[in-house]
């Protein structure tokens, strides 16, 4: 049965963006369904093309833009950017806001049955659709995601705190579970994709190297490295456990400056982060600080607790002969 209100709790949402967000959770649920039922709704994972960053589309991935493009129609969205699409699309031109979205981020895992989701952002409109999202990450209205995982949940958050709604499989309603959600300020975990080690700079390495080293170096303690291949179950793995996410640039072509997207990914996940108490950043500057210069441009991107975050920056504002002193000493992986 589906509920004429798919958020239960309304109350820690302003008014004016109810349409909307009510909009983003009624696809969330339908899409919920649809991942649950796996390779009996069809071949959801299968290729069906690449988009203009040149990552390639599975099936869900379009079937998702196409849900959300179709139902924010009258909720008072105007402009639509989408990861799936090369240009902004105009939905509502009465409409008030411009969202940015990944209709489904991690969707090399869908064959795998990991977590996958949905992030999302939310600007006032301007005039022009590109204007509506080149600007500072700071201006967001609301930024979250849905994740679709053993439970189905939206984080969000509206500039005052981040929230955490739980979708109720029964009533299909999203229910609020937790107004004020945390990063946990210690934790002994980290992610980062260590294959690309010997592609990251010296001061990602240096950091990593320190992390490795455990309790017989500098960082005196033992750490647990992870690495889902999911931005929003990296993303809520920190939220419930704290720690430290790192995608860098490297010097591979195409990765000089990650390859995360600023508008679409970093941006509202930054948000959410940094409303929960933690931290997040291009690896030096705050990401909310930052504009993207093109609709699809990718930033590095670190988050998670704050000290672990400003351990980063720390290592990238280090002279770079300290820099080659502390890689020199004590590199773990030099080849």
């Amino acid at each position: 049965m589906q509920n004429e209100n798919p958020i239960r709790d309304l109350q820690h949402i302003p008014a004016e963006l109810q349409p909307v967000m009510n909009a983003l959770c009624e696809v969330g649920a339908d899409l919920a369904r649809v991942i649950q039922r796996g390779p009996l709704g069809g071949a959801l994972g299968a290729a069906v093309g690449e988009n203009l960053g040149g990552d390639q589309q599975k099936a869900l991935d379009v079937m998702a833009d196409d849900a959300f493009a179709d139902r924010l129609k009258g909720s008072g969205v105007r402009y639509y950017a989408s990861e799936e699409q090369d240009d902004v699309v105009e939905l509502d031109p009465a409409g008030k806001y411009a969202l940015a979205i990944d209709p489904l981020d991690g969707s090399s895992n869908i064959d795998v049955n990991v977590s996958i989701g949905t992030i999302f952002s939310i600007f006032e409109a301007k005039e022009d659709g590109n204007s509506s999202f080149l600007r500072p990450a700071s201006e967001q209205l609301a930024g979250g995601y849905i994740i679709f995982g053993p439970q189905v949940m939206l984080v969000v958050t509206f500039g005052k705190g981040t929230q955490e709604y739980l979708l109720d499989p029964d009533t299909k309603q999203f229910i609020l579970i937790n107004e004020a959600v945390k990063v946990p300020e210690t934790s002994r975990e980290f992610a980062i994709n260590a294959s690309n080690y010997r592609h990251w700079p010296k001061p990602v390495r240096a950091y990593i190297d320190d992390c490795l080293a455990g309790e017989e170096g500098p960082r005196e303690s033992n750490f647990n490295m992870r690495w889902v291949a999911s931005l929003v179950a990296e993303t809520h793995r920190i939220l419930t456990r704290g720690g430290v996410f790192l995608y860098p640039g490297d010097s591979r072509k195409g990765y000089e400056r990650g390859r995360l997207r600023m508008i679409y990914e970093c941006a509202p996940i930054g948000f959410v982060i940094e409303q929960a108490g933690g931290k997040a950043t291009d690896a030096q500057d705050p990401i909310l600080s930052k504009t993207a210069d093109k609709l699809h441009a990718r930033t590095p991107f670190v988050f998670g607790s704050k000290d672990k975050v400003s351990r980063v920056a720390a290592y990238h504002d280090l002279p770079e002969q300290e820099v080659n002193a502390l890689f020199g000493n004590r590199g773990l992986f030099r080849v």
